[in-house]
């Protein structure tokens, strides 16, 4: 039984009344004017709500879009730059304005802020997850309240393709926290396009994973951010399968929404939380290659207590080392895992098909070992 199938509505939006750390993401077009500019009485407004739940003794990080947005105006653009470069340097400048804009409208209320810039690689490679693990958590026992985004300016790659849905459920994952608020341009998620005949508010969704199936879901509209509806629920999914509830509501709505207010739409968990190390191997990481299973190991994969051996292994792809991700396929191509490979891509090839009798005969004890051992492999 799932966790979802478990609890309420009412029990959900409790939990997020009583978080203790909480992650809230707002997008682009939450912060601007339809000129680009940054909208300083919807930044401040947000701030307050924010600063209202720290000091009632919450925990809150803020994953917050708006860099390039709040940079293009000033920089005397009419729009959203087209090119990567321009992008790059519109985020330069206005990653400062709106850090600028956060500290004095939380510096209002005698709480301070820190800037965290991350790219996608810094939530790919251990070492460089375990620093934002700890640096998001000490500021967080120092009473900051820490700003995240991606680091726009460098990252070309984030710019065209990332967004910072995603990285939200990363981060909630990351600090551990105990409800994740997603701010959007719409009060809540809806069956179709709001502005489509029929479409029905949703109030909440048990679970998450069914209901991708039973909405109809877009793009960015606003012209501004770069995400849209599709982004956020599969932000929404990520956190319910690391046990984490998930409100979704326009930025208007912040404060009611962290009060547990019924406001918006609300996301129950479908399981119990895991270990931070298999939330990082389930989501944060990127496979870098693919481990092609057997139909016997594939089953044992499935049965989701056994090591993947080089015995059920029938092909190799990609380049990657020792510890990166990978996946773990069927022979139809289907996803079965992610999972941390035990051995460099360039060494598995002599390996392949071989029971770990043979392995340790043929190639010695240092061979001997699973390709992706049991607790380094996530069911997806």
């Amino acid at each position: 039984m799932t966790v979802a199938s478990k609890v309420t509505e009412a029990d959900v939006r409790q939990t997020v009344a009583g978080a203790r750390t909480i992650v809230v993401k707002v997008g682009s077009s939450s912060l601007t004017r339809s000129s680009g500019h940054l909208d300083a009485a919807k930044l401040d407004a947000l701030a307050a709500a924010l600063a209202q739940t720290a000091l009632m003794g919450a925990r809150v990080v803020l994953v917050s879009s708006g860099a390039i947005a709040a940079g293009f105006g000033p920089l005397g653009f009419d729009a959203r730059p087209g090119d990567v470069a321009t992008q790059q340097a519109t985020a330069a400048v206005g990653q400062g304005l709106l850090m600028a804009r956060y500290e004095t409208a939380f510096g209002r209320f005698g709480i301070r802020v820190g800037q965290i810039l991350i790219t996608a690689e810094d939530t790919i490679r251990p070492q460089q997850y375990r620093n934002v693990q700890r640096t998001l958590g000490r500021l967080l026992d120092l009473g900051v309240v820490p700003i995240v985004n991606e680091n726009d300016s460098l990252a070309s790659n984030e710019i065209r393709f990332g967004d910072n849905d995603r990285l939200s459920a990363l981060v909630a994952n990351l600090v551990r926290a105990d409800a994740l608020v997603l701010l959007t341009d719409v009060d809540a998620l809806y069956t179709a396009p709001p502005s489509q005949p029929g479409a029905r508010r949703v109030g909440f969704v048990p679970d998450v994973v069914a209901a991708m199936d039973d909405v109809t879901v877009t793009g960015p509209t606003s012209g501004v951010g770069t995400g849209g509806m599709v982004t956020k629920l599969e932000a929404a999914r990520v956190a319910a399968v690391s046990g984490i509830p998930t409100v979704l509501t326009c930025a208007s709505n912040a404060g009611p929404a962290l009060m547990g207010d019924p406001v918006g739409t609300v996301f129950a968990p479908v399981k119990q939380r895991g270990s931070s190390r298999r939330l990082w191997i389930g989501f944060a990481a990127d496979p870098r290659g693919t481990l092609v299973a057997d139909a016997g190991a594939a089953k044992a994969v499935r049965g989701g207590r056994a090591s993947l051996l080089a015995a059920g292994v029938l092909e190799v792809r990609g380049a990657f080392s020792a510890g990166d991700p990978v996946w773990i396929d069927d022979e139809a191509g289907d996803h079965l895992a992610r999972g941390l490979a035990g051995f460099d891509s360039e060494e598995i090839p002599q390996m392949l098909g071989r029971t770990t009798v043979q392995l340790r005969r043929f190639l010695g004890d240092e061979y001997a070992h699973p390709l992706v051992h049991r607790d380094n492999l996530v069911l997806v």
